[in-house]
């Protein structure tokens, strides 16, 4: 009677816990290059524990978890932590949001913090200290952005290399980008590196080694002072330390550098007004010009093509094609535009064409006007047009052609009639049944009128045996906890190749299947009380303590070497063991 009396007293005291769930931080003020360490700290076996997405921050360790449970003067206490440490990835006040666990159906949220980045801190190393690195990475690592122009012209392609220095002393890892370099007002191209490669140079008067890590070629689309953004990296470097392995060699440590190449300001020179050509569309380098037909005489019913094209090096995907003039007894149809065009360190280089084609309408010759292509020569800073020759199309044979005669100006020999040569045919039909149904009596009408009158009543049970579940308070607690008790078992089984999370599942499964079939909380848990539990509801003993056995061997799994053989047997024995407990309680 004493034991009922006890059980029902810590019971009691159970319900009576609040439950808490807080986030703490290890400082809310740091450096850029400093770390933080964050706790997600809770008194219950909280389940379906959500992290926060660490806006701001990256994630270098965890999550770790611990789990403390002690019993002092009858009472119980429980403690589970979530530990993160997180690097900054940028300054100012960040926020780490909520956490979110599940306890007994309910949500329990964390409240946000607040955490003040600041610029990096200068980081003292202790000379006594034998895992202190010898050298700063400060002064062995530099990003710098080479500029082949800072005072170019509209258009005219300047290069942009980002290089990557840094000592002898010292090896680079892996680096990740912090911010990507922003080319507002400028046409830009990435130039491919297929492959990094360490090289030497000089750089502030002493030999480093550099890597290349990005070539951009940029066209300015807009005079004045025009910004290109800074391109920053988080790297991962190794230090030489004071120690030494037992070949007498130098053992390193690692260690976490930043750099930004920072912002650069190029002044655009506008292309000059004065000889500026009226037919110039903005080309800017050094072409050639050509206007070529495929063929000049032809027959009645033959086509031709008239290619336009400028090839060179230059701004060639930035400036259009001048277009040619033909009678209207010759139809041109719209262009076809073709590019060949090659982007390298220097800029554009290729060709770019836009081919006409040209059906004529009568017998007769036909001129096509000369056509003229200008542009702005970097190397002399002047402007220069290129001509095309006239070209005569010669149509053999064919109907005759009906010539306008105006006798204002004496008449106009190139001004004829167009002839309608096709027409357009419909490819698709538009019919109309003669024959219309109306909705008033037909077989829909009548459904959707007895519609509501059949919901009406299906409705009112559906809704009673929603309150009559949501009343049933033991009875959703217990289907509750076998759905986790399933689900866990499901997730042990898909983590079966992974040691800590599969021990982990297991044990909440078993938890769970407890809580469903002995109506208990976590905090009821012990060796004894679930032993006394289990046999006063006529389960096998040898089967129980398999059980306690099992649960107890979870817990130290988790941190023991075990094979995929034992973590497989230990996933079947549990299975049994549930199942034989289902047979016998």
């Amino acid at each position: 009677m004493k034991k009922y009396i006890l059980l029902l007293l810590i019971s009691f005291q159970g319900l009576l816990a609040q439950v808490q769930f807080e986030a703490k931080v290890s400082r809310n003020s740091l450096g850029l290059n400093e770390r933080l360490r964050v706790d997600f700290i809770m008194n219950v076996d909280g389940d379906n524990f959500v992290q926060p997405n660490f806006e701001g921050f990256r994630v270098i360790a965890g999550p770790s978890q611990q789990i403390s449970q002690s019993w002092i003067n009858g009472r119980s206490s429980f403690e589970k932590i979530y530990s993160y440490f997180l690097l900054p990835l940028q300054k100012g006040n960040l926020v780490i949001k909520q956490a979110v666990i599940e306890f007994n159906g309910q949500l329990y949220k964390t409240a946000p913090i607040r955490v003040i980045v600041t610029n990096p801190v200068q980081q003292q190393a202790d000379p006594n200290d034998p895992n202190a690195p010898q050298i700063s990475a400060d002064n062995n690592i530099y990003l710098v952005a080479d500029i082949s122009k800072t005072n170019p012209y509209i258009n005219e392609p300047i290069t942009v290399v980002y290089k990557l220095y840094f000592s002898y002393n010292i090896g680079i890892t892996n680096w990740r980008e912090l911010d990507k370099p922003k080319y507002n007002d400028f046409w830009s191209q990435n130039i491919d590196i297929k492959q990094l490669v360490a090289e030497e140079g000089m750089f502030k008067g002493q030999r480093y080694r550099f890597v290349t890590l990005r070539k951009t070629v940029l066209y300015p689309q807009k005079s004045g002072r025009l910004k290109i953004e800074t391109l920053a990296l988080d790297i991962d470097v190794q230090l030489p330390t004071n120690r030494r392995d037992m070949f007498g060699r130098v053992m390193i440590t690692e260690g976490n550098k930043r750099v930004s190449a920072g912002t650069k300001t190029i002044t655009v020179k506008p292309l000059p007004e004065a000889g500026k050509p009226e037919g110039f569309t903005g080309a800017v380098g050094n072409f050639d010009f050509k206007v070529t037909p495929t063929k000049t005489n032809l027959k009645n019913g033959e086509s031709l093509d008239l290619v336009v094209s400028v090839s060179g090096k230059g701004n060639l995907k930035l400036f259009d094609l001048p277009k040619p003039v033909a009678p209207n007894a010759l139809e041109m149809y719209d262009a076809v535009h073709k590019e060949q065009v090659n982007t390298g360190l220097s800029g554009m280089t290729g060709k770019i064409v836009d081919s006409y084609t040209i059906v004529p309408q009568y017998k007769g010759k036909y001129p096509i006007k000369p056509m003229q292509f200008s542009y702005f020569d970097l190397g002399s800073g002047t402007y220069k047009t290129i001509s095309s020759e006239e070209i005569v199309i010669n149509v053999l044979d064919g109907p005759s052609a009906n010539q306008a005669v105006d006798s204002t100006n004496g008449g106009n020999k190139n001004k004829i009639e167009k002839l309608e040569q096709f027409k357009f045919i419909k490819l698709k039909t538009e019919l109309v049944s003669s024959k219309r149904h109306d909705f008033f009596g037909s077989l829909w009408y009548y459904l959707l009128l007895l519609l509501p009158f059949i919901a009406l009543p299906i409705l009112v049970l559906l809704r009673k045996r929603k309150e009559a579940l949501d009343g049933d308070v033991t009875g959703n607690r217990i289907r509750m906890n076998n759905r986790l008790a399933k689900k866990y078992l499901s997730e042990a089984k898909k983590q079966i190749n992974n040691k800590e999370p599969f021990y982990v599942a297991l044990e909440k499964a078993m938890h769970n299947f407890l809580k469903a079939k002995l109506h208990i909380e976590t905090s009821e848990m012990s060796k004894d009380n679930i032993q006394e539990l289990l046999l006063s509801r006529n389960a096998n003993p040898e089967v129980v303590a398999d059980f306690i056995a099992l649960t107890e061997n979870c817990e130290f799994a988790r941190y023991a070497p075990a094979s995929s053989t034992s973590i497989q047997n230990d996933f079947d024995k549990a299975v049994e063991i549930i199942s034989e407990l289902e047979k016998q309680i």
